[in-house]
């Protein structure tokens, strides 16, 4: 009982919609674009704020001077600044806001990413273990088949070339089984590194892979605002053309800020023996206007801005055209492994009527005295061959849907597609 209870305790099975949750609370990518999105929110934050005024304590106490005083008697002073108005800073602000919105598209866009990486690696683990499922009755089957053999070799009614053919094949199929193994292990691997989750004995559901939507045709202005990462770039682009903007209005246009200081000053320090009007308590409020005249650094600053916006721009549309590409070529593979998925289902269900006409005149005989009944080694080689058509469908329905699942990501559909399977 011990020996039955511990294998089945390594298992853990997970479900598809668990592994993408698990992945986005532990990936870097994942967190380190969280925290670009608390820096944008900052900078916005920041260029908001220098409407409100900032305040400061300071104090600048000393003894006695010796002689005429040299500088302010204060016991402590408090300045207050603040911008009122600036045609640059409103530029800065939608900057800003274009910054943020670009921090959240990149993101949900890393979000994507990762339910596409644990998305790939779940179905090609559920892949790897349903075809070393198959291997292993076809295996049974190859040696059964070899032991056929030897005993009719042995006996002289078939040549040692047949014997050698049935041992081929069960080599093969240990070969295949090998190759499945190991990458099923890597998968596992992979798996556990980005759900944190241990490896071991890791095994998918079946059942939570929900099936691909049929997807519709769309056109490369809709790419913009499906791929969230395409978004991105544009809403970065934006913002820079903003920052442009605005370094832009700073030349020959004024500035307002408002400033406001308060200062205490000591008895003890002899001021009131050289000024006959000293007095304790002063303060000051006013505005200042400054207009740049001639700045030659603010206007390089300007064209390096501008230059930079034009950059971002040009790479997002050469992201778009990229994407555009890469979407038409995907398409036309579905195109092409739909067909070729849909012939391998043709000759899975042609070598299971096969296996089954097989088995039964292995029983009943072949209906007619004239016709040969089916042999042994006739039952044995059509259960390979079913098993083997069986595992080209597997690999066909794999290879589709590897190609689909990018597809989802590139339109931006891959999130929408996890969560439909807890419907």
């Amino acid at each position: 009982m011990l020996a039955l209870i511990l294998p089945l305790a390594a298992r853990a099975q997970i479900s598809l919609s668990t592994a993408v949750t698990l992945a986005e609370k532990s990936s870097p990518t994942v967190r380190s674009a969280a925290a670009g999105v608390q820096q944008a929110r900052a900078g916005l934050s920041q260029s908001t704020d220098v409407y409100y005024p900032s305040f400061s304590l300071g104090s600048s106490v000393g003894p006695p001077p010796y002689g005429f005083p040299l500088g302010n008697p204060d016991i402590y002073d408090v300045d207050a600044q603040s911008l009122v108005f600036s045609f640059a800073q409103r530029d800065y602000t939608r900057a800003a806001r274009a910054s943020l919105r670009a921090a959240i598209l990149n993101l949900k866009d890393a979000q994507q990413q990762v339910a596409l990486d644990v998305a790939l690696d779940y179905v090609e683990l559920d892949h790897d273990l349903k075809e070393i499922a198959a291997l292993d009755q076809e295996k049974d089957d190859a040696d059964d088949l070899v032991q056929i053999e030897q005993q009719r070799v042995a006996t002289g009614v078939d040549p040692r070339a047949s014997q050698l053919q049935a041992e081929l094949t069960a080599a093969q199929v240990d070969e295949k089984r090998i190759h499945l193994q190991d990458d099923a292990d890597e998968m596992r691997q992979r798996i556990s590194h980005l759900t944190g989750l241990p490896g071991d004995g890791l095994e998918t559901m079946g059942t939570s892979i929900p099936p691909i939507p049929t997807s519709s045709s769309i056109s490369d202005g809709q790419l913009q605002d499906r791929n969230l990462g395409l978004a991105a770039q544009y809403a970065d682009a934006e913002s820079k053309f903003y920052t442009a903007f605005g370094d832009q209005r700073q030349n020959h246009r004024p500035s307002i800020g408002f400033g406001l200081k308060y200062q205490r000053f000591a008895k003890f320090q002899n001021f009131q023996e050289y000024y006959h009007n000293f007095q304790q308590n002063n303060i000051s409020a006013g505005i200042q206007v400054t207009i740049p005249i001639f700045d030659r650094s603010l206007k390089a600053k300007a064209k390096t801005s501008a230059a930079d916006a034009a950059r971002a721009e040009a790479q997002a549309d050469q992201s778009q055209s990229q994407l555009s590409e890469a979407t038409l070529q995907m398409r036309h593979s579905i195109l092409e492994l739909t067909a070729q998925q849909r012939v391998t289902e043709i000759q899975d269900e042609i070598s299971e009527d096969q296996l089954k006409s097989v088995e039964s005149e292995l029983v009943n005989g072949s209906g007619s005295p004239t016709a040969p009944s089916a042999t042994p080694i006739q039952a044995q080689q059509a259960r390979i061959e079913e098993r083997e058509r069986y595992e080209d469908m597997l690999d066909a329905n794999f290879a589709l849907m590897k190609v689909e699942l990018n597809l989802l990501r590139a339109t931006g559909q891959i999130t929408s597609w996890v969560q439909s399977s807890l419907k």
